[in-house]
């Protein structure tokens, strides 16, 4: 694949990415505050802690990506936001940073080097195509556990794998619109 389409194929997964955020915060949002916070079988034990976990994440990858300065600051607590709205709103805004960085990046972007603070201050270095790559992955991971968590919730877990096919472009059409992107 050339950089150039390369470029717009991860716009396009950060695009997916914020939809299925989209997706996966409306399902949630039908949810008390208490089994957002229920124990449950998984990694970080509720959903509102996984979903938190995927936004600290999102705010260190894209932090690092942007030169921000921030590093392991992103994580100082598990919990950073304490309403669900306000943790929906936050998810929503990093979803659309992403979105803006991936709409700017090219050829030259897939490989600048990108400075990952790491436990007891050692300093990584990776390409930012690489960063992109990880992060969609690691949302894409995270979201599996908390769709799984929804399912011992009285609300369906949403589809979440609708994006790409255009045999699916009417399932998500009107989600893309609320989200200001192209409807394909």
């Amino acid at each position: 694949m050339d950089a150039s389409r390369l470029c717009r194929h991860l716009l396009e997964w950060s695009r997916n990415n914020a939809w299925a955020n989209h997706r996966l915060y409306a399902a949630c949002s039908a949810l008390s505050d208490a089994e957002l916070r229920a124990e449950r079988t998984s990694f970080f034990k509720t959903i509102y802690k996984t979903l938190s976990h995927n936004l600290i994440v999102d705010w260190y990858y894209l932090d690092a990506l942007e030169n921000g300065g921030r590093g392991l600051a992103c994580f100082e607590r598990d919990e950073p936001i304490d309403a669900f709205a306000d943790l929906r709103a936050a998810q929503r805004e990093s979803d659309m940073r992403l979105v803006a960085f991936c709409e700017k990046l090219t050829d030259e972007g897939l490989d600048a080097r990108v400075s990952l603070v790491r436990d007891g201050g050692v300093v990584k270095i990776e390409r930012a195509e690489h960063v992109l790559a990880h992060l969609f992955e690691h949302q894409i991971h995270h979201r599996g556990q908390v769709h799984a968590m929804l399912s011992g919730t009285h609300v369906p877990p949403p589809q979440l794998d609708e994006y790409f096919l255009d045999q699916d472009a009417a399932l998500r059409a009107h989600e893309l619109k609320d989200l200001g992107f192209p409807v394909r």
